[in-house]
């Protein structure tokens, strides 16, 4: 009779149902996931060995069989489901190498529990650094087009009605400054989850004399989680990311739509390459916005992953299961994945988007969006309320629009037949200075108040925005190196034990 081939407890083998559709879809990632758990086993060879846990001949032995692995490389082991999964598969191979006396000696104070936490941690570091430097050059782009286009006026909308002038270099200061959170977020869980769970074994600990301080600090983890069932019971740091990624997908979302609505034949504010467009299959005329549809159908996928994954993690047990730690992690990675090819997409909009100029400029002193400056006039010169103020030129504006005129041809004659209608008397404001505070590019060059869109209020910003852009490459190339020396640790240590 056929037997588990991982377990003496169980007398028959796996069904072909199981093996179908639970074992082999997760050795589908072993190739990529062969390198992380490679280390993890040399990290545990090496403190085994220098704790006396393992005798010298047998750790120079099992050193020499995961290293033999590793330059082999993942093609070379034959992947069993019915070995369940991908650390007995790598067992099962290492063990036909040296013999299943020495070979069965690398799981000596450990569990597939804390090795599967542990390599969920590293690589979940690894995809957090990726998108982390994938955002530091969807900023910079931002930033670099910001400063490219500081003085394009163009109109700034609220309920998408023309509300006030900006600039669109303005616009993306502030997508860069949104993103800036996006990329805190995902480095903050990157530094509070970098800790090791290896030495957890199931969740109780071990009763060997193991030392977890080695272990974590040669796969480049800050420390040790101090509770074993937590260490390998919780996925919260999955989840924490799949929400920040869900708040990025939302928020590029939006830009999308901004971009959607500008490239419309009505609005015409921004054009993009027909190299990021595509056509009608009848239409010869139509010159369709894909990738912004792209970035904005996916972002709903995203929404949706972490709302399975939520609701596949609430009702587990706060312990070791597989739908908590396996299935509830599944929609991170797909996610993961997922963002950064809408980063990518995302830095290609804001690189190759281009504004209309002269069209958004005029639409800015055509559309009213300089009325408020209008009334911030009337409060300067006329020592009114701001409220009276805004009752007068909103007569004006009605009274401009009645007469079919655009916003710039509102004059100072106007506004005093307002104002009598609305006060009871004149303003008897100077032609001139009503005729500046409506031109869009005055209009915007006197919001000089801090965070504003003005030339003097948008450079300094733009200038710490870049500031603050170089530390973080920094730090993040800080962390690498961190990470790039723990592993050479690694790598030198399993040598010198194989006698190499």
């Amino acid at each position: 009779m056929q037997e588990s081939k991982v377990s003496r407890r169980l007398k028959e083998a796996t069904a072909p149902e199981v093996n179908e559709f639970i074992y082999r879809p997760r050795l589908q990632g072993f190739a990529e996931g062969f390198e992380i758990l490679g280390n993890i086993n040399k990290a545990h060879i090496v403190m085994l060995a220098e704790q006396g846990l393992l005798r010298n001949e047998h750790a120079a032995v099992l050193a020499k069989g995961v290293l033999d692995m590793e330059a082999a490389g993942a093609a070379e082991v034959v992947l069993d489901p019915s070995r369940e999964d991908a650390y007995f598969n790598y067992e099962a191979h290492l063990i036909e190498r040296i013999g299943a006396d020495i070979g069965g000696r690398l799981h000596t104070g450990r569990s597939r529990n804390d090795i599967l936490a542990t390599f969920d941690r590293l690589r979940c570091r690894e995809v957090l650094m990726t998108l982390v430097d994938e955002l530091l050059e969807v900023r910079q782009t931002a930033l670099d087009n910001a400063g490219k286009y500081a003085e394009v006026v163009m109109p700034g909308y609220t309920h998408l009605q023309p509300a006030q002038p900006i600039t669109y270099g303005y616009y993306l200061s502030a997508v860069e400054q949104a993103l800036e959170r996006d990329c805190k977020r995902l480095t903050q869980t990157l530094e509070s989850m970098n800790q090791s769970p290896m030495g957890a074994a199931a969740f109780a600990g071990t009763p060997f004399d193991i030392d977890r301080t080695l272990t974590a600090e040669l796969l480049g983890f800050d420390g040790y989680l101090d509770n074993a069932l937590d260490a390998v019971g919780s996925r919260d740091f999955i989840l924490e990311s799949l929400s920040h990624l869900n708040l990025l997908a939302v928020f590029w979302s939006r830009v999308a739509q901004d971009y959607f609505v500008w490239s419309t034949h009505e609005f015409n504010l921004i054009d993009f390459p027909d190299s990021v467009a595509a056509t009608s299959s009848i239409m010869p005329q139509k010159k369709n916005p894909t990738v912004l549809e792209y970035l904005k159908g996916r972002s709903g996928h995203i929404v949706g992953l972490l709302m399975g994954a939520s609701v596949s993690i609430k009702g587990t047990n706060f312990s070791h299961t597989g739908d908590g730690n396996r299935e509830g992690t599944r929609g991170f990675w797909e996610a993961a994945d997922e963002s950064l090819r809408c980063l990518k997409l995302l830095k290609l909009v804001l690189r190759t988007a281009t504004p209309n100029a002269e069209l958004a400029v005029k639409r800015a002193g055509d559309d009213f969006s300089t009325a408020t400056g209008l009334a911030d006039l009337i409060v300067r010169e006329a020592d009114l309320s701001f409220r009276e103020a805004h009752h007068v030129v909103g007569g004006a504006v009605r009274m401009a629009m009645d007469a079919g005129l655009p916003a710039h041809r509102i004059d100072a004659h106007m506004v005093d037949v307002c104002a009598l209608e609305q006060l009871g008397h004149t303003l008897n404001l100077a032609a001139d200075k009503v005729r500046d505070c409506l031109d869009p590019t005055a209009n915007v060059q006197g919001r000089t108040s801090a965070g504003g869109p003005s030339l003097t209020s948008l450079q300094p910003s733009l200038a710490r925005a870049v500031q603050r852009l170089t530390a973080e490459r920094h730090a993040n190339l800080a962390r690498r190196e961190r990470w790039s020396a723990a592993n050479q640790r690694l790598q030198a240590l399993t040598r010198a034990k194989a006698g190499l």
